[in-house]
């Protein structure tokens, strides 16, 4: 891997900090070197490491902000609100401390992506690109990545179903998409931040092979060593399985999506190794790193406690 670019010495505020991608940011950031604050909304619920600053801050309430932007010369902004009050949280981490470097990195989506999978109806998809109206119109330095489907949605859609049979019920198996490791995001994320170079960049992030869905649910039965079968689930059915369940449109937008991608391979970037100098991690790595979320579960592990 590429050797890191010295950190600066101002404060990278990481918004989202407890998240996904955000906590990642936090750990690479910190393991450069570089001065690192943490927002949320509780801090008093948030478990890092010594030596990261942990803040309070809102979207929703803008003013709540303003300590936390004391000292900050870089944001990695996450939308983590409804989008009404985007110009005001925009507006001030434009305005806060101007005698310092203000460049942010914002986290959105590849929804300019010219590949099918990519084109389809999302929820998200207006909120992202008017956040980023908003961010180009405010002179700050803006870099932008866009993940593409993580690795780790495999946790919440498969794995419950892995740990208790060798059967994944799921739509369109032969869709192919490129997992991304949420460990590479944050990692580009970091280098991002601490490189000036990479100051304006736009940034489609994918893993490093296009797999259909019943080949990652293979390999993830590799890692777990077990075989595991992939049984077309109809998409009437994943609508029933879903209702109520998932976010209103998101099964909606993912169908249509899946269904867009049938016959053609994912859409995949190399810009993860382009940052980092090393290639990005494949699925197969992933799921072995995280084998034990889909351990079975053994009906005596099942039996309450006497």
């Amino acid at each position: 891997m590429a050797a890191m670019t010295r950190p600066h010495n101002h404060v990278t505020l990481v918004t989202g900090a407890t998240g996904r991608i955000g906590r990642h940011v936090v750990d690479e950031l910190q393991r450069a070197g570089a001065p690192v604050r943490a927002l949320t909304r509780r801090p008093e619920r948030a478990a890092f490491p010594a030596g990261v600053e942990v803040v309070a801050g809102d979207f929703t309430a803008p003013e709540s902000l303003e300590p936390a932007l004391d000292g900050v010369g870089a944001v990695f902004l996450v939308w983590t609100a409804p989008p009404a009050t985007a110009p005001n949280v925009v507006e001030r981490i434009a305005k806060h401390s101007p005698e310092l470097p203000r460049r942010v990195l914002y986290l959105s989506a590849p929804f300019r992506t010219p590949h099918p999978f990519f084109q389809r109806p999302n929820p998200m998809r207006d909120l992202h690109a008017e956040v980023e109206r908003l961010l180009a119109a405010s002179g700050l330095d803006t870099a932008v990545i866009r993940p593409g489907m993580f690795a780790s949605n495999a946790l919440h859609w498969w794995a419950p179903q892995i740990r208790n049979r060798d059967v994944v019920r799921w739509p369109y198996a032969g869709a192919e998409t490129a997992p991304i490791d949420a460990r590479d995001v944050g990692a580009v994320a970091a280098r991002i931040l601490i490189d000036a170079r990479h100051a304006r960049g736009d940034y489609v992030l994918t893993g490093p092979e296009s797999l259909s869905q019943a080949a990652q649910v293979r390999l993830i039965g590799k890692a777990v060593g077990r075989p595991l079968r992939f049984e077309e689930l109809p998409p009437d059915e994943f609508r029933r399985d879903t209702a109520g369940v998932w976010p209103t449109g998101v099964a909606e937008m993912l169908l249509a999506a899946w269904q867009a991608a049938l016959g053609r391979p994912a859409f995949v970037t190399s810009a993860v190794e382009e940052i980092l100098g090393a290639p990005a991690r494949t699925l197969s790595r992933w799921a072995a790193d995280h084998a034990a979320a889909f351990a079975r579960v053994e009906a005596s592990d099942a039996r309450p406690a006497e």
